[in-house]
């Protein structure tokens, strides 16, 4: 916990990121939280843009708090179109995401949670809106530390050294990197790149999430997550 200026006690936020998409990064975001809960942590997730999801039904945040019941599930805007949420907002004719009401939102929730885990959409320079803004961008405004998501086979290393190199380039610091989604039997490539990706990314791998693990019920869901999770929640946020 840090201090605001008048002494009040506020959480940590951490934004959590893919390499891309479909990666596992809900997964990734239910886990932490999960993992958080059991420490007795409050926890709030924010997903500052939703797309791909109709009126009514589930989204990103629904799904993490299906998951780990009791943490408080905030989404700001939604739009209807698979696309990133610049492209999405436009073909909507919908209101924009700027990334101030994203900080905003963070800053607000940090007051009465002990953990914000701000999942973004896709990777980390995914235009929010029209004028470039990114999930970077938040993660600076807030001096927040940056997780990646990342796959397990092929292409990830190169995936992760351009995110890993994003961040740096932007005075931003990994917390670590963390597979969405590995296989139930890993091929070479896979238990390679394992061997590899702290290296690559210059931060610690968290862990892996074993595929099918957004599945199960939330008893095991806490149960396996803190198995995946390599390392002790507090050292992400220090």
């Amino acid at each position: 916990m840090t201090a605001t200026a008048n002494g009040d006690p506020t959480g940590e936020a951490l934004v959590v990121t893919g390499t891309g998409t479909d990666v596992g990064k809900t997964v990734a975001t239910a886990a932490l939280a999960a993992v958080a809960s059991t420490h007795g942590l409050r926890v709030a997730v924010l997903k500052p843009a939703q797309t791909g999801v109709a009126p009514g039904e589930a989204g990103d945040a629904d799904e993490v708090a299906r998951l780990v019941p009791g943490v408080t599930p905030v989404e700001l805007v939604r739009y209807p179109d698979p696309l990133a949420p610049a492209n999405a907002a436009r073909r909507a004719g919908a209101e924009e995401l700027p990334v101030a009401a994203i900080v905003d939102a963070t800053r607000r929730l940090r007051a009465s949670h002990d953990l914000v885990l701000v999942e973004g959409a896709g990777g980390l320079l995914v235009r929010l809106n029209s004028a470039g803004g990114t999930l970077a961008e938040v993660a600076s405004a807030l001096a927040s530390p940056v997780l990646l998501v990342c796959r397990a086979g092929l292409g990830t290393l190169n995936d992760t050294a351009l995110s890993a190199e994003a961040l740096a380039g932007r005075g931003l610091r990994c917390a670590g990197v963390l597979v969405g989604c590995w296989p139930a039997d890993p091929g070479l490539a896979e238990r390679c790149n394992l061997a590899e990706l702290p290296d690559i990314a210059g931060a610690p791998l968290l862990g892996t999430l074993p595929e099918g693990i957004g599945g199960l019920g939330p008893e095991e869901f806490a149960r396996v997550s803190r198995t995946a999770l390599r390392l002790p929640l507090p050292n992400l946020v220090a």
